[in-house]
Order: C-alpha cells, then structure tokens, then sequence
C-alpha cells in the first residue's frame, strides 16, 4: 500500500498521521504532547529538543500502528511538514539551539515592532513585505534576542521556524519553506524571496536565513540517522511543507480561488486563496495578512483571531470545573457538556457580549495588549450565558476577518470549516449563523498534517499537482446552512460587540 507521511508541529504537540495514496483515507497517527512556558507574563517559548524528541515518537508509534494494518514503512513515498508559524529557532555556528524557541503567541517584542516601522518605514514595510510588524511575527522576536541577549545573538548563524527545524534534524538540510518564510516580516512575498531592503534597514545579516525553498518539492530526505531511529526508510523524500494555516487550507482543498478557510483552534483563521498578492489599503496598515500559500504562483488572504479555541479552553477550565470532574468518571468531553448548556440560550445571550481578546487580537485591531471580559452581565445572566457569549464572541472575531476578505474583492463561493472548534455542532452552526453563509466540512479531519502529506505525494511523485492531490482525495461530507431567522438578533449583538473595543480601548489596551 503507497502511503504519505504527514507531520504536524502545533503548539500543544506534535501529530504524525498516515495516508493512503489512493484516496487519503486515515491508516494511522500519533499524537505526542510537549510543554509550553510563560516565564513572564506575555512570554511564550518551547525547547525544540522537546518538539524533536516528541516528532521521532510519533513517527515511530505511527509506522507502527501502520504496519499493524498492512502499510509498510518502506512503502512511504513522502513525508510533509507542517507547523505553528513564526517562533525563531537560532543555530550557532555547529547547528545547536542556543536559546528556547520565542513563538508564535509570544508578545514581547512590541517596542522591537515600533523600531522596524520607524526604521523601514510603514508605507515602505507593506511594499517591501506586504504586512505590517506585529509581536507574532519573526522579525521583532529575532531583535528582541539582539536588544537583549546580545551575547546569544552573536552566536546565531541561523535563524528557522519550527517546523524547518525538524526539518533540519530529519535531512540535515538547512531551509526555509515559502508559505511560512511569508510569516517572517522579511520575506518579499510578492516575488518569493528575502527583502533586503529590510534587512540592509533592520541592519541584519542575509547570512542568518537559509535558502527558501517551495512547499510541493522535495527540499531534501531522510538521512540514515533519522531511519534507524523511526524506521523510515533513508532517502525518503521530505517536501518544504507548509505553514499550519496553508497546510490546513491544501488538506480543506482551499487551493483554488473562490475557496476560504474557517479555522477554529487555539487560535482562529479566515483564509481565502487568492492567484494574485492581494493587500488590504483601506488604512495606513493591512487589517488582514497577505501570505504565499503552499499552493505554487498562490497566496492567501488571512484574518487571525487570537483566542479562539483558547477562550472556550480559558472557560473550560475556570468555570467547567464540574464538567472536567464528570469527564474522570464517565469519559465524556467536558466541551461537549458545556456547549448543550449553552444550546438553552436564545442567539445574543440574551445580551451578553464577550470580547475574545485574552490574548491580545490582530485582524482587525492589530492590538498586542487588547484584553478580554464580558460586556452586559446582569443577576439574570448564568452559566450558560456565560457559555453561549464565548462562542459567539468568537465567532463576531471570526466575523470581522471575513467581513475585511470580502472588501478586498475576492468572491468567495463556499466556506469550510476546520479545526478542533468546527467538530462543536453548535460552534459550528452559531459561526455559520454570525457569517451568514453555510460552512462545509470534509473528510479532513486532519487538516494540517493531511495538507502536508498531499505536498509530500506530490514531491514524491504520486500526484502531479496541488490541485490533482485535492481532487482525489477531499470530499464534503457535512454542510451547515445558516439559521436565516437568527439574522437580526446576531446583526444587532455583532453591532454592540464591534462599537465596544473603540469605546473601551483606554481601558483594556494597555502594556501588561
């Protein structure tokens, strides 16, 4: 049986997930945890010996599991790599680690943002990299090593993004792929290649980014090292990979225009592919992200909101204690309890109004110090208000980054819906509801790591394409039409819950 190997580097842990060639139909996978640590407030890091050691588990209990079922090891004719963007991974000059990984949700470089604006300047920033510098992004964090940790800074040969570390472990090779290069702030994005207008303005050396190479080509292979530690076969062809949100949108078969992307994880995303690098001008800095995609001549169109997941997760475990205590005895996912709670209060929370911004918001505020709460609470309100204004103050967030999309012309012609977030029926149908269009699932419940192993089918030869890898292996299997009749009780909470951030920004915007 040809199979394809995908690999996917979250932030919670890492997924190995096998796939059938034919069809791409789940064989096997494994999931390893590693752990995250806020040694300050704002702060994020990870060790990338933890991703590495937890990857090689997860490889190997995944083969293993696939070999249980008939697909061999040697019969894998690609692995992909996915994985959270931006975090910077800094290689001295013998290729080790010399300081744990800043990542992705780590916000401590907003002075080293101001710097990269004044310096390059904002107008100039957008024409030489088509975004703004924001603290998720690469850049700030690599400027905060050198303003602060000098000493490690002189070490640092090379700077990768997670995913293109464990690349580096599995091939030797040193490269960075397209789609998550894009999420660097020194990435020309328009032609592909390094800016170095921005680098001569940042005053950093070319030397430190690795050659950029495509998502759907082989980037380089195992090495024999990594197949007597999985039993992978060595000289298996390893692709460029994507970024998670561009590996998410290739497995949703997101890789053509008129095709967007709802993703509820930790954080959430509206993606929509675009053949042209389409950028928000409507202010003096883009509301939403222009990326290349995983997708050859492609980008994408991004929207983030930044606590997605991670506000029904914060309520999960601050106010779902008894729901967490019922899962120890009876199994049953504490989400799932909390929202049929929820499913008792009307649309609006009768309300109550939750802004979603615990961890700051990008799209459309681009606001590292935002901060969350609940608007309206009366002695009337309960639980499952409480419940109910979460999902929907997600889901108004998620409004906000579709509603700036479709500004900038693009039609879109169907949605799908992804991510641990879309598996929620009510999740699902109170987005369906807020955006007003119906959400399509398909077969991916992988997301991410499928979208990384169809790259991989196509560097290893088994599709020609992106666009063939999708068409014969995604499929609808689930449509949520909007509830019209909700329309105006959502319309009349979504107005109260945009005005709220202009009107309360002196008092929840501030550093921490």
């Amino acid at each position: 049986m040809q199979t394809l190997l995908g690999i996917d580097l979250g932030t919670t842990g890492v997924k190995a997930a096998l796939f059938a060639v034919e069809d791409g139909h789940v064989i096997a996978d494994a999931f390893f945890e590693y752990p995250l640590f806020h040694p300050h407030p704002g702060w994020a890091e990870q060790n990338p010996s933890d991703w590495w050691e937890a990857t090689i588990s997860a490889i190997r209990l995944c083969l293993k599991e696939g070999a249980s079922k008939g697909a061999a090891a040697e019969d894998v004719r690609g692995l992909g790599l996915s994985g959270q963007m931006h975090g910077v991974v800094l290689l001295d000059s013998n290729q080790h680690v010399l300081r744990p990984c800043i990542i992705w949700a780590d916000q401590r470089s907003d002075a080293q943002c101001r710097w990269i604006t004044e310096k390059v300047g904002a107008s100039n920033l957008i024409q030489y990299v088509s975004n703004p510098a924001l603290t998720g992004f690469s850049a700030p964090k690599l400027l905060w090593v050198r303003d602060n940790e000098p000493e490690i800074f002189a070490q640092a040969r090379t700077m990768l993004l997670p995913k293109d570390y464990i690349r580096y472990r599995l091939t030797g090779v040193l490269a960075m792929e397209i789609s998550d290069a894009a999420g660097t702030c020194l990435l020309d994005v328009k032609h592909g290649n390094w800016s170095q207008e921005v680098l001569a303005a940042l005053e950093l050396n070319p030397s430190l980014l690795p050659p950029v190479v495509p998502a759907d080509a082989a980037s380089g292979s195992i090495t024999a090292e990594v197949a007597g530690l999985t039993g992978l076969r060595a000289g298996t062809p390893v692709a460029g990979g994507g970024a998670d949100n561009a590996c998410g949108a290739v497995g949703n078969g997101v890789v053509e225009p008129g095709l967007a992307l709802v993703s509820v994880g930790t954080s959430g995303i509206v993606l929509a592919h675009s053949n042209s690098p389409q950028v928000d001008t409507s202010g003096p800095v883009p509301r939403v992200h222009t990326f290349n995609h995983a997708v050859p001549d492609a980008w994408y169109l991004m929207g983030v909101t930044q606590g997605a997941g991670l506000s029904f997760r914060w309520l999960r475990d601050n106010i779902g204690l008894p729901e967490r205590a019922l899962e120890r005895w009876t199994g049953i996912d504490p989400y799932e309890l909390l929202a049929k709670e929820a499913e008792s209060i009307p649309a609006g929370s009768e309300g109550l109004i939750f802004l979603p911004y615990l961890q700051g918001e990008r799209t459309p505020h681009l606001d590292a110090y935002a901060r969350g709460g609940w608007i309206g609470l009366t002695a009337s309100h309960d639980r499952r208000h409480l419940v109910r204004s979460v999902l929907e103050g997600v889901a108004f967030s998620l409004k906000d980054c579709y509603a700036i999309i479709q500004e900038q012309g693009l039609q879109l012609n169907q949605v799908r819906a992804t991510g641990g977030g879309a598996k929620s029926p009510l999740w699902r149908q109170i987005i369906a509801d807020v955006l007003g269009v119906e959400l399509v699932v398909t077969n991916a419940s992988e997301g991410p790591a499928f979208g990384a192993a169809l790259l991989a089918g196509v560097a290893g030869g088994a599709y020609s394409t992106v666009q063939e890898a999708c068409a014969r292996t995604v499929q609808v299997v689930q449509r949520t039409a909007p509830d019209t009749a909700l329309a105006p009780a959502y319309e009349q909470a979504y107005e109260v819950y945009k005005a709220l951030y202009p009107a309360l920004k002196p008092i929840i915007s501030r550093p921490l």
